[in-house]
């Protein structure tokens, strides 16, 4: 039965976006990733701009960390002069004990400078990982409440890619490679001071290597931005790819799609292979640049000391020290222009966080206003997705609070499209909706969230107790107050009879509920949530027949005190509704009770006698018969990742 209805699923998907869309596959896979209107990246102000807001409340660490790192590093640059002295009081033949003091010297500048190097990386990294906390935070608050719609468009891979690999790529940086960049910076600076300290033309020369090192790094950012930006949107596409065929493998087997998805996941790795292996080609190019201008400094450097020694300007001990400095040069001026490689990467993701981060805020009504009851009342309503053809259109429903409608209709009829748009997970392209007298555009998003329940055939259980995944419709719920829910929908023999009860971790890595298990839950956090209009979208598709009746009580129970929107699985669910609405090619073309509309002898009356043949015609218990009718009758979400909201219900 998956594979039907993933494929009816594609029927509604394909009426929405048009015979040559190219949008989907059979399987409903995206494959052409270019199409998709990503979620927005930042830009370099807009970036900035953030960070410098993050690091407003932060003033005070910032000012504690340089602080300490430049007096460790100004301590470490002595060093080279106290080496260089020791060179002069050999060439003098001071003798041993000239050479104590030195040398004691050295250790406790090495000492020091190992200290504050330590504490002052400590701060660095205290502070990177501050920032990454409060950009975290900001991008998953913004994420959650983005609209399904404009998740939808931009395909799950984007998002999921910038909440793990850009979110690893700049938890990396902050540990490994701002502590690092912090100490090369100073000590570049400081040691350059300290070589025009020992004498001016120390300081030209080492500046000769300069114009090579500038351009090396224009020369790089110039082609390394574009690359890795390119890099972060292709490895959003092989994610993305990832989750489709892996989420619909059951349709990919179904349908023999195998070889289909093994060359877009081919195609899609190949992409982004090309794209780091060009990051890499550019990489390499850098480095070698870099080493021509350590050859040029050093060697300008080691002739202007000769020179210089020669003229009895400096001693040899200076000339040393000079030397020295520069050659201290080589790991901080090559870890930080390295670092380059790793502050793109980091750049990228912190753009792409903050572009979504950044995201206007759902607009909140400033009256307040709050349903009064569960009528919905929908009138002239039209949605069309991107390319504008309608899938529904002048759509009229009036549902009386406390009312049960099932929605019905063949495949593609566009009965999910209305739930999803009834729901708020889509915004109406003309009409207007109003649940309990209110009009939907005065509740805001917020406010239809709380007067509507969506739980679909998918239902996402969360890694963590069974009572804290039930907490997430009601977090002040009590126990009591859980058990009772569950009790309501009939899941508390089995909750209960969990190794640990309540307390037993489910989800990833806990223990593994049933498709009917995790329904139930659904129709418990339902319970709990206690909105006024609850929409079923074949919340019992996926539990078999004996399932399916079980969670249909249950899901009777559930919607007991409230309006119920059924888009029917199984036609007796439709048969034991207060009303029926029939859509067909996005029109609601029939309204009435079971009986009326088998009656009338139109489309309705169609279906049900297509089922009562397909009953007529197996030796099965009736009860299970309408599994062979669930092609007719049977409509499903144009899209899996998009119809089940975060706790399952919506």
């Amino acid at each position: 039965m998956t594979a039907v209805h993933d494929d009816d699923r594609v029927a509604e998907t394909t009426r929405a976006t048009g015979d040559t869309e190219t949008e989907k596959d059979m399987s409903g896979t995206s494959t052409d990733h270019a199409d998709r209107t990503l979620l927005p990246t930042a830009g370099g102000a807009e970036s900035l701009a953030a960070l410098r807001v993050i690091l407003r409340g932060h003033r005070l660490l910032a000012v504690a960390a340089v602080l300490v790192l430049v007096a460790g590093t100004g301590v470490g640059l002595l060093t080279a002069p106290l080496l260089g002295h020791i060179v002069d009081l050999v060439v003098d033949r001071e003798g041993p004990r000239a050479l104590t003091v030195p040398l004691v010297l050295l250790v406790v500048v090495a000492l020091a400078r190992g200290a504050a190097a330590a504490f002052g990386s400590a701060l660095v990294a205290r502070l990177g990982e501050t920032v990454l906390a409060a950009v975290r935070e900001r991008f998953i608050e913004r994420a959650l409440r983005l609209p399904l719609e404009r998740v939808e468009a931009a395909g799950s891979g984007d998002l999921v890619s910038r909440v793990t690999s850009d979110v690893s790529m700049i938890a990396k940086s902050v540990r490994q490679a701002l502590p690092e960049f912090t100490r090369s910076a100073l000590t570049i600076v400081l040691t350059l001071v300290g070589l025009a300290v020992l004498d001016w033309r120390f300081l030209l020369a080492a500046l000769l290597a300069m114009p090579v090192q500038m351009l090396s790094v224009r020369w790089y950012l110039r082609r390394a931005a574009p690359v890795y930006a390119e890099h972060r949107v292709a490895t959003g596409a092989l994610q993305h790819q990832l989750l489709d065929s892996i989420g619909g493998v059951r349709t990919v087997r179904a349908f023999r799609l195998n070889g289909v998805h093994a060359a877009l996941l081919e195609d899609r790795s190949g992409a982004a292979r090309d794209v780091a292996l060009r990051g890499l080609h550019i990489v390499t190019g850098f480095f070698s640049r870099l080493n021509l201008a350590e050859f040029i400094g050093l060697a300008a450097m080691l002739g202007t000391g000769f020179l210089l020694v020669q003229d009895g300007a400096v001693s040899i001990g200076t000339a040393t020290a000079a030397a020295l400095y520069f050659h201290s040069l080589f790991n901080p001026v090559n870890a930080a222009l390295f670092l380059i490689d790793d502050a793109q990467s980091a750049g990228a993701s912190f753009a792409r966080l903050i572009g979504v981060a950044n995201l206007p805020a759902e607009r909140t009504p400033e009256d307040g206003s709050a349903p009064v009851d569960g009528a919905v009342e929908v009138t002239g309503l039209g949605h069309a997705y991107a390319d504008g053809r309608p899938v529904l259109t002048d759509v009229e429903l009036d549902v009386r609070s406390g009312e049960r409608v099932a929605l019905v209709g063949a495949s593609g009829a566009g009965k999910t499209t209305l739930a999803k748009v009834i729901a708020g997970v889509h915004t109406p392209s003309s009409g207007s909706i109003a649940l309990g007298g209110v009009d939907v555009r005065e509740l805001g998003p917020e406010g239809v969230r709380r007067a509507v329940t969506l739980i679909s055939q998918e239902v996402h259980v969360f890694a963590g107790p069974l009572a804290e995944d039930l907490r997430l419709a009601r977090p002040e719920a009590t126990d009591e107050e859980l058990r009772d829910a569950l009790a309501t929908v009939g899941a508390l023999e089995w909750a209960e009879a969990l190794p640990d009860g309540l307390a037993t971790v489910v989800g990833e890595g806990g223990h593994r509920l049933t498709v009917a298990q995790a329904q139930h839950l659904a129709l418990a956090r339902l319970v709990l949530a206690d909105p006024p209009v609850a929409i079923l979208d074949e919340a019992t598709a996926d539990a078999g027949s004996a399932g399916a009746r079980v969670l249909e009580e249950a899901a009777a129970r559930a919607l007991e005190g409230r309006t119920g929107l059924l888009v029917a699985h199984r036609l007796p669910q439709a048969a034991a509704a207060d009303r029926v609405v029939v859509l067909d090619e996005g029109r609601v073309v029939e309204t009435g009770t079971h009986d009326e509309l088998v009656a009338a002898g139109g489309r309705y009356a169609a279906l049900w006698a297509a089922w009562s043949d397909s009953r007529r015609g197996a030796d099965v218990p009736a009860a299970a018969v309408p599994e062979k009718a669930a092609e007719a009758a049977a409509d499903v979400p144009a899209d899996r990742a998009a119809t089940g909201a975060a706790l399952g219900i919506r």
